[in-house]
């Protein structure tokens, strides 16, 4: 079985098409979204959506990128809010090096708060780390934290891959390796043991090769899933299950649900 493991299926792009793409995505074998809330503004929507779709689980956090404008008190309600039904994360969590993002200072106070939540709650983290990899990762030494989870969009090199799966994270694999220029990210994950990654589209954001400018969707997953099994010499029916069975042990809560 597939599953997107971070698509924000609950954007208003979507709201349209939602019902008719997850058809779609179900005929193609996509069984499972994991949807991560970005803003404190958009739980809400989140929250009445996943009860809707038998199929999604939700994490709640406040994104680095869009904190202008966010509370730190905000944060004391994300405890409460990541102990409803069907939630398996923190996230997406982390810090954002891109221009235009918050000062770096404000990142770290939100990041390592949230680290604070997630560790009460026992509850792993969807990291979301971009030209950020070091920092993020003494933050979470920092923290001692110890509740594992996955590094977003993940493209470091294989010693800083190394050091997030020191910690128990997996690394979010998506529509990167199907760019023939992606060599460096091509490496890693040929490089990696089966236990170490899951399959993401980021929808309706990185879109895969030959469907540049176009919305992406979780249909993107078995493409990936592909791309995956030629990088790394295996079947598709390989990376499938193995990428299942990460999930499942990355977020505990999920395969609870399933029992």
């Amino acid at each position: 079985m597939l599953i997107d493991s971070h698509c924000h299926f609950d954007f208003d792009v979507f709201d349209g098409s939602r019902d008719a793409l997850m058809w779609r995505c179900l005929e193609q074998g996509v069984v499972g979204f994991l949807v991560p809330a970005t803003t404190h503004a958009s739980w809400s929507k989140l929250e009445s959506l996943i009860e809707s779709y038998p199929s999604w689980r939700a994490a709640y956090g406040l994104h680095p990128y869009f904190l202008e404008g966010a509370l730190l008190s905000q944060i004391d309600l994300l405890g409460a809010q990541c102990e409803k039904s069907k939630v398996v994360a923190v996230g997406e969590i982390g810090l954002d090096c891109w221009p235009n993002a918050v000062d770096m200072r404000t990142q770290v106070d939100f990041f390592s708060r949230q680290l604070q939540v997630a560790k009460l709650l026992k509850l792993p983290v969807i990291l979301h780390a971009r030209k950020s990899y070091d920092l993020v990762f003494k933050c979470l030494r920092d923290a001692e934290f110890k509740e594992g989870g996955v590094v977003h969009a993940f493209n470091g090199s294989l010693e800083q891959a190394k050091r997030f799966l020191g910690l128990g994270f997996v690394l979010g694999i998506g529509g990167t390796i199907t760019y023939p220029r992606a060599k460096k990210a091509h490496r890693v994950l040929a490089s990696l043991d089966s236990r170490d990654f899951i399959l993401e589209t980021d929808s309706p954001d990185m879109p895969i090769q030959g469907f540049q400018g176009q919305t992406n969707t979780p249909l993107s997953i078995p493409l990936i899933a592909q791309s995956a099994a030629i990088i790394r010499d295996e079947s598709v029916e390989q990376i499938t299950a193995q990428t299942y069975d990460n999930l499942l042990r990355v977020f505990p809560k999920w395969r609870e649900d399933l029992l």
